[in-house]
């Protein structure tokens, strides 16, 4: 046979392959941990910031300050800064981070920088173009005590197929007026990953 004939029946079987592939969906839970990569995944961020504000709840400085201001400490999420070898996304984790932070309680929680920007136009049009009654005071924002900054790093090790993945994040609460870290935390994974062989 010759090699023209050869490359017509290899392209013919090559694309009867692909066509008799078909794309499979399963639906799984929310709350399953699926690791298909080993890179950082929500199931790594959910981890992470339930422990880290679990954590932050049962330190000492959230009842040092209620004994001393007899209110409970507001506090803001800042920037997690993503120092690793890999794209994180990081807004994902802050906001696991937020919604930790609000419902365990503790603290008085305010909208970040972000978040400020739109309710502040919102006031400002309101000063325009909302009756007296409803509009809403400029001016008049709640204040954060303290602000929770961080980081995640990582540090590969590879062998061939073999990889291991160490995830370090690490997060401390800083008060705004005086710069004092109050709380300090951080919170290790470690993944090995194994990359299967091609076969042909």
């Amino acid at each position: 046979m010759r090699r023209s004939h050869l490359l017509f029946v290899f392209a013919l079987v090559s694309v009867v392959a692909l066509t008799g592939c078909k794309t499979r969906v399963k639906r799984v839970a929310t709350d399953e941990a699926i690791d298909l990569s080993g890179r950082w995944n929500d199931t790594d961020s959910q981890l992470v910031s339930a422990e880290m504000i679990a954590d932050i709840a049962t330190r000492p400085w959230i009842e040092e300050y209620r004994s001393k201001n007899g209110k409970k400490p507001v506090v803001i999420v800042g920037t997690i800064r993503n120092l690793s070898s890999e794209h994180i996304e990081t807004g994902t984790f802050v906001k696991d981070l937020e919604r930790e932070l609000i419902n365990n309680g503790r603290v008085t929680f305010v909208a970040n920088k972000t978040e400020r920007g739109e309710l502040r136009d919102e006031r400002k049009e309101q000063q325009t173009w909302s009756t007296v009654q409803t509009q809403k005071r400029l001016a008049a924002e709640t204040g954060a005590d303290y602000m929770l900054q961080g980081s995640i790093k990582t540090i590969i090790d590879q062998e061939g197929k073999t990889s291991v993945k160490f995830y370090q994040v690490d997060m401390e609460m800083v008060h705004l007026e005086t710069n004092e870290k109050v709380w300090m935390g951080d919170k290790k994974i470690k993944k090995v990953v194994k990359k299967a062989k091609l076969k042909f």
